[in-house]
């Protein structure tokens, strides 16, 4: 099967190369453009659009490619769901990027979608487990559900929160799609989620080299929510055991987007502002307010996500005798992220907690110094 996935990729990166500069066409004649605005980095007009050259790319391929799969029930169940729950998102995403729905109706649409997957299809989290506890332990159905449908949501509204800047929603996604397919290559039976990952990969790369800065086309919300949905329930389908301490892994594997959305969460509470107001303290905002350019900028941001991926890798195999090193690991992390936020200030540049703690303590220290 090696090969299938290796022809999936090659096939999957060639027709997003050739679908984004039809939909670039497309996307201007029918207005689903992007104008410059106080809140947007960009300073010219941009088309939209550009997910339904990476959904296209993707579902193609997998068309192309389904006589030679032979998959059972199961693994064709799976791979349907993630199809029709797509097919709406990139609906409901163009139909934003067009005519730029309200908040409400993208949510109930996100929703609907999550829906899908999960009663129409049986995609859900079916276990957990717990530090130094029993590894697989069943989650009732009154619990799984509403768990299921609020991950997929959190994790499609994640991805498009961080596309401000050209190449980076794709770029991250990409390393996130990467870091699955390596933590599906140490499964018994992650062929499904392997092939899901390279098809998805390859339309990713494909589109990039419209997308990344100097960017010819957007993603847009058609692209943003379709990557973000693919993400959330890859992760769903590669690692069943997805909550509580197991879900580590799934939030290393996108662990820029949702730190950035929980820093956003955190910063408008603490402004009051309404959660879902937009503005420009994300953390793509953050390091370009710093002075750095916008390739530099992207390229650092892909950096760290590429420290969550590897993390995620490592973190997978660690055996249940070592789940201090998991523990040490987060609780180090959480630290870092704090640290890495005040600095840079993505929260609040008055309210900097930890390095004030950490300042008082080099003070005490030169005072008990310069006292002896």
């Amino acid at each position: 099967m090696t090969y299938i996935y290796l022809l999936g990729f090659a096939a999957a990166l060639a027709l997003s190369f050739i679908f984004t500069p039809l939909v670039k066409m497309f996307a201007f004649k029918v207005n689903a453009v992007d104008r410059p605005n106080h809140r947007k980095v960009h300073t010219r007009i941009m088309p939209r659009l550009g997910g339904l050259a990476i959904f296209a790319a993707f579902a193609g391929t997998y068309f192309i490619l389904s006589p030679w799969l032979h998959l059972d029930k199961h693994n064709l169940n799976l791979i349907h769901g993630l199809l029709a729950g797509g097919t709406i998102i990139v609906i409901i995403g163009a139909l934003d990027d067009r005519f730029e729905l309200s908040a409400k109706v993208k949510l109930l649409g996100q929703i609907i979608a999550a829906c899908v997957v999960v009663f129409g299809f049986g995609i859900k989290v079916n276990f957990y487990n717990v530090p130094f506890g029993d590894p697989m332990m069943p989650i009732q159905d009154w619990i799984a559900i509403p768990l299921t449908i609020f991950w997929i949501v959190g994790v499609t509204n994640a991805i498009n929160l961080i596309d401000g800047l050209d190449g980076l929603a794709a770029g991250v996604s990409g390393i996130a799609t990467a870091t699955i397919l390596v933590l599906a290559l140490f499964m018994v039976n992650g062929g499904t989620v392997i092939l899901i990952s390279s098809l998805l990969l390859g339309s990713i790369i494909g589109f990039l080299f419209f997308n990344f800065h100097p960017a010819k086309i957007f993603m847009g919300d058609s692209g943003s929510l379709f990557l973000g949905f693919s993400l959330a329930t890859l992760s769903i389908m590669g690692f069943k055991q997805a909550t509580l301490v197991s879900f580590i892994i799934p939030l290393f594997i996108i662990g820029v987007p949702l730190s950035d959305t929980f820093f956003a969460i955190v910063r408008r509470w603490v402004n009051n502002k309404p959660i879902f107001a937009p503005d420009k303290g994300h953390l793509h905002h953050c390091l370009q307010q710093l002075g750095f350019s916008h390739r530099k900028t992207v390229l650092m941001i892909y950096g760290v996500a590429l420290f969550f991926g590897t993390t995620a890798v490592v973190l997978s195999q660690v055996s249940q005798i070592a789940n201090w090193v998991t523990v040490l690991v987060i609780a180090a992390t959480i630290v870092v992220l704090q640290l890495g936020a005040e600095v840079i200030g993505i929260v609040d540049r008055s309210r900097r907690p930890l390095l004030s703690v950490l300042q008082r303590l080099r003070m005490k220290t030169e005072t008990d110094t310069n006292s002896k």
